[in-house]
């Protein structure tokens, strides 16, 4: 993945003053939640329905942490991110990683974890030939609901980096220090 700081974006990001009071209240929402808005937040402000429906990437994981944890959560998120070329998203759980003390480029790995990263490279690769042995563990350690949730968040994973790459939302500060030289 190559950062490149001057990148023209596709799509402004959404400047709080002037904003609808429909964005300001999402705007105003992420700052409460999460003490600050991200580049891509701000640029899917542009249009409420979008945003809205990019943030059920929250209601899947809220589902999810519980029967994986949220370490294993971003390992999965930065498997498919970095499969998918994603600088931010990548960048964004590299962060979470490095900050917790883990060692992104060589983590120390349950079964389980090792089966997230594995299946989520599996999923960028070619998603027509996901390994069988990669299902077999799916069904075998997951119920039904539980693969689905795993399926769906890769793939909603998988749409917010298209959305990053493709409107070239630019990297946000805070990720700076985060990317590898």
């Amino acid at each position: 993945m190559e950062f490149k700081k001057n990148v023209k974006p596709v799509i402004p990001m959404t400047e709080y003053e002037g904003a609808s009071d429909e964005v300001r209240a999402r705007y105003d929402d992420q700052i409460a939640k999460h003490g600050r808005i991200t580049n891509m937040k701000r640029t899917l402000l542009q249009s409420p329905k979008s945003f809205d429906v990019y943030m059920e990437w929250y209601a899947l994981k809220d589902l999810i942490v519980p029967f994986i944890g949220e370490r294993a959560l971003s390992l999965f998120s930065y498997a498919i991110s970095s499969g998918n070329d994603c600088l931010i998203c990548s960048m964004f759980f590299r962060k979470i990683l490095v900050d917790s003390g883990d060692d992104p480029e060589h983590p120390q790995l349950s079964e389980q974890e090792k089966f997230l990263m594995d299946f989520g490279q599996a999923y960028t690769k070619n998603p027509h030939a996901i390994p069988q042995e990669l299902y077999d563990y799916l069904q075998a350690n997951f119920t039904a609901e539980q693969q689905t949730l795993l399926i769906a968040f890769a793939g909603i994973m998988t749409a917010t980096n298209l959305f990053n790459t493709v409107a070239r939302v630019p990297l946000d500060e805070v990720l700076y220090k985060y990317v590898q030289q």
